[in-house]
């Protein structure tokens, strides 16, 4: 193995990417089938998974791929996930990306009940409970030369008060972030690493509305400190960093992906010419 494989390559590794038939998720799922992981793609659309996981066998790449049906929504759905990657992975699970998530967006005056409630049931209840569930897998996985990883997603919604109407889903990503640091510090000595992703704005279909066709995207990029949106190989490289041996000593960081949103604090306190 030459030295940049020895960092980041995830060569014999079993991967579970939750809601990985779109934007981010494929992303990662692309990431580590190329770098020679098995990688397990679950969300609500069995068939999309499905029909993603043949796409990615059909690369040709070192890795392989797996797609079906699994909600991380509900306890009942967690239960049933969880269970089926068991059954699949025969006991271990070297890496859990948790990238499913729910967003909602209203005025305030109408912001909704459910929509508190539908979105901290998938992005905070649903990645806390599948991580509890597969402790198991990744422990047996996990050394001290080798831990096991755990990858959340985030956003840069989570770490700065940025955007109007996404209350419920900016506020879950904050819980996402703390929560991360959390079970970082619990989990050490499993040992087990838990990371999490911040991004700013990436083509998918959560982003549709800003990133929907060149015009938009245009704006859209306009608007991040480095002139554009993000690209697959932005998450893909730091997601290898973070599930090869170079990020084995790395847990509790949450990972600006974002272009410089979250620096780009805006208010200049003596103005422009300070």
């Amino acid at each position: 193995m030459d030295y940049l494989s020895s960092l980041f390559s995830v060569a014999g590794k079993t991967a579970l990417v939750t809601g990985g038939s779109t934007g981010i998720g494929r992303m990662c799922a692309e990431a580590l089938v190329q770098a020679g992981a098995r990688v397990l793609i679950a969300s609500r659309k069995g068939q999309a998974c499905e029909a993603v996981a043949a796409e990615l066998n059909a690369l040709g790449a070192p890795g392989r791929c797996e797609g079906f049906a699994g909600d991380v929504g509900t306890e009942a759905g967690v239960a049933a996930l969880a269970a089926e990657v068991k059954s699949r992975v025969g006991g271990s699970l070297s890496i859990l990306v948790n990238n499913a998530g729910k967003t909602w967006g209203e005025p305030l005056e109408s912001f909704p009940w459910k929509a508190w409630d539908g979105v901290f049931s998938v992005n905070v209840a649903g990645l806390f409970t599948l991580t509890r569930e597969l402790l198991p897998e990744l422990t047996a996985a996990a050394s001290l030369d080798d831990p096991a990883r755990v990858v959340n997603l985030g956003s840069v919604m989570g770490s700065a008060p940025l955007g109007h109407g996404p209350y419920s889903y900016a506020a879950s990503k904050a819980a996402v972030h703390h929560l991360t640091r959390i079970l970082a510090r619990e989990l050490a000595d499993r040992p087990i690493t838990v990371n999490a992703f911040a991004p700013g704005p990436f083509q998918s279909r959560m982003m549709a509305f800003a990133t929907q066709d060149e015009a938009v995207r245009a704006k859209t990029a306009s608007t991040v400190p480095m002139g554009r949106i993000g690209r697959p190989s932005d998450i893909a490289g730091a997601l290898l960093f973070l599930c090869g041996r170079g990020g084995a000593y790395t847990t509790g960081a949450i990972l600006p992906l974002d272009g410089g949103v979250s620096v780009d604090s805006g208010h200049r306190l003596f103005g422009d010419d300070a």
